[in-house]
């Protein structure tokens, strides 16, 4: 059996003969399916496209015709706006973090409706867990942060903001100096990337290991309780995944948020 052959696909079960194919790293892999203007075009690329479209669009028919009197659409447009206004950029930048409302909330949403692809049916895979997508979002934020830390002091003040902390006895700031600038700009970038990633990627693969060993174990014998185990451990993992989708998505704007808030201050 091909190792990109699903197990239901092959009818393959425990009692067919078959040896079991654990999920790996060819769970993540889709072929192309659709060329346009010479892009290929996999699953995950447009999952990502459906999500900024239905982020976009909410928002857009949301507040396209703002009424004094919100109707149900408009009502929830302005919970979810509000969720993030204040319980992130307002909380974490003060009023200064007004202007940059907007970009928080599509980045929130964004990332968590791309985290609840996984559990949406003929959907079932959350784009981030591609490498490549929580990077080009943390590379997004990591060039507003380069951005507004340079816009707010100019380039002498912008550097030191970025590392230079008051304070610490003259020989140890070179020392300090190197891993302010490891940690502000190498680091965070990076971990901003990987901890999104990760966290999509293991929850991905336990829900698809628990799936298909549901599967292989069915039969006609004792080994369906196990099957039925392995199920209940499927349910039990999805609904624990919907709660990591939503954390992850708070934690990674969360974090965005500290960000630009050390870029506008004067020092950290």
């Amino acid at each position: 059996m091909s190792p990109h052959t699903l197990l239901a696909e092959s009818g393959c079960h425990i009692k067919t003969g078959c040896g079991f194919e654990a999920p790996g790293l060819h769970s993540f892999i889709f072929e192309p399916f659709l060329t346009v203007g010479g892009v290929e075009f996999t699953k995950p690329m447009l999952l990502a496209v459906i999500c900024m479209l239905l982020v976009v669009g909410f928002f857009w028919a949301a507040f396209a015709k703002p009424k004094l009197v919100p109707g149900k659409l408009q009502l929830v447009g302005e919970v979810a706006y509000d969720f993030v206004a204040r319980g992130i950029a307002l909380e974490v930048i003060g009023q200064k973090g007004k202007k940059y409302i907007p970009f928080l909330t599509s980045v929130f949403f964004f990332v968590w409706i791309m985290n609840i692809m996984e559990v949406i049916p003929l959907a079932m895979f959350p784009a981030t867990s591609r490498f490549a997508f929580p990077a080009g979002l943390a590379l997004l934020v990591w060039i507003t942060y380069m951005f507004l830390a340079f816009k707010t002091h100019g380039f002498k003040g912008g550097v030191k903001n970025l590392v230079w902390i008051e304070g610490p006895p003259k020989a140890m700031q070179p020392l300090i100096v190197l891993l302010e600038f490891i940690q502000n700009v190498i680091t965070r970038p990076f971990t901003l990337a990987v901890r999104l990633w990760a966290n999509m990627f293991a929850g991905h693969m336990l829900i698809v290991m628990f799936g298909v060993a549901s599967w292989y174990l069915l039969s006609p014998s004792f080994m369906s309780a196990v099957a039925g185990g392995s199920l209940i451990m499927t349910i039990i993992m999805t609904a624990f995944e919907l709660l990591i989708q939503f954390l992850q998505a708070y934690i990674f704007t969360l974090l965005a948020a500290i960000y630009i808030s050390g870029a506008l201050e004067e020092s950290h």
